[in-house]
């Protein structure tokens, strides 16, 4: 059986440590995330029933890192990267393996690097199979908007981080115009020469601008705040939201019922698993990131895998391939939480004259 677990942490901040202890909600947030600084990783909750069409199973942990998503920018780095490295050796006094890196904590630093070169067990970010999830979700959220997603012209915001530059890559391949949009044009620069493909590339460092002709956007960006701006955003566009915390608010939605927004990597997990503990999803679905770990778990391939900035397009379709063979899939569509019905795709498809 194969032995994983994963590490998480409030993704919300303070507010989700006072929702787990009711008792600190009398709390400021700063005094909450003084506290937090304090805590120790620790065993969050069980993971069992996961089990793959080949009829291997796995058996994991989550492992909570009690960090906000400010803490994991604004304390110094050897503080955080000592923090999750605690919790990576927490998940193998478990009897895990492999540990997945949630959310913030795959971004800190080096993306993994770091963590895999001072624990005793395998390491990935899950980012692998992020990718892959979310380009076939984006692609397939546009065509039941009535676009085709070979003619789209698709803006990956956040384009120079790990997740950002493989998506381009695989895009760059698959549509005629990218725009890249980021923090650092020279980096956007030097991203753009690098990319091979017959796409026409694009970038900015005005999002305004970089998303006003995207039909699909992809958001992948490790901001705290939310970064997309509803005015923005093309008319009928398909938004998908891969970042956590999201880059999107719900006031885009209010705004422009006229734009579909999807969260990115959601994954049908094979078996009857259950997580005993409840991030916001439906029950046997989980975020690619953790997907990618159970895969691996299950393959009992016990190495580093989506590690760093320069993740390979060769370990994204083979990771592909190994959940087509354990039977994870896409899951229905999402949007904050709850579920994107057809009858929602088709409020949005005549708001935006689609109908």
């Amino acid at each position: 059986m194969g032995e994983f677990a994963f590490i998480i942490h409030p993704v919300k901040g303070a507010k989700d440590v006072a929702r787990k202890y009711p008792l600190l909600r009398v709390l400021p947030e700063a005094v909450l995330e003084q506290l937090m600084k304090r805590m120790s990783p620790k065993p969050v909750s069980e993971i069992t029933g996961v089990r793959s069409l080949t009829g291997a199973e796995a058996h994991g942990w989550f492992v909570g890192c009690p960090l906000s998503p400010r803490q994991f920018l604004r304390l110094p780095e050897e503080f955080v990267i000592a923090k999750i490295v605690r919790a990576a050796e927490v998940a193998q006094e478990l009897g895990a393996k492999i540990v997945g890196l949630g959310a913030m904590t795959s971004v800190v630093g080096d993306a993994g690097i770091t963590i895999a070169e001072n624990v005793d067990i395998a390491v990935t970010t899950g980012n692998s199979y992020t990718v892959w999830t979310a380009l076939q979700g984006a692609k397939k959220a546009a065509a039941l908007m009535g676009a085709d997603p070979a003619r789209a012209h698709v803006a990956v915001l956040g384009a120079t981080g790990a997740i950002g530059r493989v998506c381009v890559q695989i895009l760059a391949e698959e549509v005629p115009a990218v725009t890249l949009i980021g923090r650092n044009e020279r980096r956007l620069a030097a991203l753009a020469q690098e990319i091979e493909g017959t796409a026409e590339l694009t970038w900015t460092t005005d999002a305004h601008a970089g998303l006003r002709e995207a039909d699909i956007v992809i958001a992948v960006t490790s901001a705290v705040d939310t970064v997309v701006p509803a005015d923005a955003l093309k008319r009928g566009a398909v938004v998908c939201d891969v970042a956590r915390p999201r880059d999107v608010s719900k006031a885009v939605v209010k705004k422009r019922p006229d734009v579909l927004v999807i969260e990115g990597g959601a994954v049908e997990v094979p078996g009857e698993p259950d997580f005993h503990f409840d991030f916001g999803f439906p029950p046997r679905t989980a975020y690619a990131c953790m997907a990618e770990t159970m895969i691996l778990a299950l393959e009992e391939r016990y190495e580093n895998y989506s590690l760093g900035r320069d993740l390979s397009i060769a370990r994204v379709r083979e990771i592909a391939k190994l959940a087509d063979k354990h039977g994870f899939r896409l899951a229905g569509f999402r949007s904050f939480e709850r579920q994107v019905t057809e009858e929602y795709i088709a409020r949005v498809k005549k708001a935006a004259g689609k109908l």
